[in-house]
């Protein structure tokens, strides 16, 4: 996309000579003199199809973000599928985790 008005460069030129002109006002006008530096003339505003850039450039970001949002959205299901617990746990089956077994009991029982 072309660049409508003037770049930073030129804005710092342009800044950078009113400062010099009005510390010397013996010097010519800005008008009169040279550009500080060649090849960083400003130049005219250009025509371009689209009146701003902006809407576009919006359009792009907050699609971009949508899509994040629904990646995210995506990740945290299958973490949250993955890692969440399953409610409370029979003592044989915690036992079971850590490598252990519960003693049996008498009488048939555990």
């Amino acid at each position: 996309p072309s660049r409508v008005g003037p770049t930073p460069h030129h804005l710092y030129n342009g800044q950078a000579a009113l400062a010099f002109q009005s510390a010397s006002p013996g010097l010519p006008r800005m008008s009169e003199r040279p550009p500080l530096r060649p090849g960083l003339v400003p130049s005219a505003p250009q025509v371009t199809s689209e009146k701003l850039c902006r809407a576009q450039q919006e359009l792009h970001f907050q699609a971009a973000t949508y899509l994040c949002l629904l990646r995210s959205v995506r990740e945290h299901g299958a973490l949250h599928q993955e890692y969440h617990g399953k409610g409370e746990r029979s003592p044989e089956e915690v036992a079971g985790l850590v490598g252990f077994r519960l003693p049996q009991q008498p009488g048939g029982k555990g």
